[in-house]
């Protein structure tokens, strides 16, 4: 796929490059005055709608998904193409911004953080809570800083230029935030996203103050790869007071079930019903993965903390730590998407990666 629209008339070697991808949401709105309705406007024309972008020392260049999506539209099946535009691209740009709808946000940076291995460039994903044609909109603010992280630069020990931000990350109401770190919060307010168990990677004032204890080193030298084979046979089952029998069994002996993440209370505790775990345990021994989440948005599993979690332990439940919903569900489609062998080794090694920090999700 080639890009659309070149918005910039600055072609320069000295001039970073970003790719900016738009999939639609609420950012690419507008006012029509005939109807009274806000409709999707022609985004190749956002010079139009955005003058600023002209005062940006960066080359920027637009590329527009065929289909525009509602986020809630979102599949795997986007995400493999977003990882192939940035495969296919990955050469000529220094950078790229992915403009998306806030709800499915947080899972598309977490896919992606697991699909593009070997990154080393930003891959920054931004939205709006209001849409650019309305006149509070944080679409403008939103996408010019997305922008000037993406060509934020450093030099390395060899005085080469170098990313400051060479992983997928959110930027969102002056946080940046690891992608697969984020959690979208709200839908009323501007600040849409949280990272609550990470530290944000760069608070935007007057200046872009960066966290850089907390970003991932820049390796410029290292290959891309991207994985495109995802799983879709993966549920969320989430433990409440009083859950039943036969909805629990009704989800865990689903014939192509995989994987399960498992959201659970407090530090990765269960009931402890004697049907519960045995459901648990003959869906594990079938080979269904477990992957233990905590319900709480700032909380970490510790299975065998307390004997409620002890149990899962025994049987074979993953701990997830301290990594979010989204990028727990990305994680198992993605490594179950790599294991076609059923066999012990290739269960026990995927056990053992969705337990290991692959791309920044969670702490050691």
């Amino acid at each position: 796929m080639d890009p659309r629209i070149d918005s910039s008339n600055k072609r320069s070697a000295l001039l970073r490059s970003v790719l900016v991808i738009y999939t639609g949401g609420t950012f690419g709105m507008v006012y029509d005055r005939e109807s009274g309705q806000l409709i999707p406007f022609d985004f190749e024309r956002v010079l139009d709608r955005l003058p600023e972008l002209n005062r940006l020392d960066i080359s920027i260049t637009i590329l527009t998904l065929p289909t525009i999506l509602d986020s809630s539209n979102m599949k795997p099946a986007v995400w493999i193409e977003l990882a192939q535009i940035i495969e296919q691209h990955y050469t000529q740009y220094d950078s790229f911004v992915i403009l998306h709808g806030t709800d499915t946000m947080a899972y598309t940076a977490s896919a992606l953080s697991f699909m593009l291995v070997g990154l080393s460039k930003p891959v920054i994903l931004t939205g709006a809570q209001l849409p650019i044609g309305v006149a509070r909109s944080d679409a403008r603010e939103n996408f010019i800083t997305a922008l000037e992280i993406a060509a934020a630069v450093d030099t390395d020990a060899t005085g080469n230029p170098c990313p400051i931000v060479p992983e997928v990350c959110v930027y969102f109401n002056s946080l940046l935030l690891r992608g697969n770190r984020s959690t979208k919060r709200e839908s009323v307010q501007f600040n849409a996203f949280v990272s609550e168990n990470y530290p944000h990677l760069a608070n935007a004032g007057v200046s872009i103050d960066y966290n850089r204890p907390f970003i991932r080193p820049c390796l410029p030298n290292q290959p891309l790869h991207i994985r495109t084979v995802l799983d879709p046979n993966v549920t969320i089952l989430k433990l409440f007071p009083g859950i039943s029998q036969p909805i629990v069994e009704a989800v865990l002996t689903m014939p192509t079930l995989r994987g399960v993440v498992l959201e659970t209370f407090g530090a990765g505790n269960a009931p402890t019903d004697d049907w519960l775990l045995a459901l648990l345990k003959a869906a594990i021994d079938r080979g269904v993965f477990i992957f233990n989440v905590s319900q709480c948005a700032g909380g970490r599993v510790t299975q065998g903390q307390y004997q409620t979690s002890h149990y899962l332990q025994q049987i074979g439940v993953v701990s997830g730590a301290d990594i979010t919903t989204e990028a727990a569900i990305t994680k198992l489609m993605v490594l179950l998407g790599r294991e076609h062998d059923r066999g012990t080794v290739a269960t026990n090694h995927l056990r053992t990666l969705l337990a290991t920090p692959l791309a920044g999700e969670m702490s050691e």
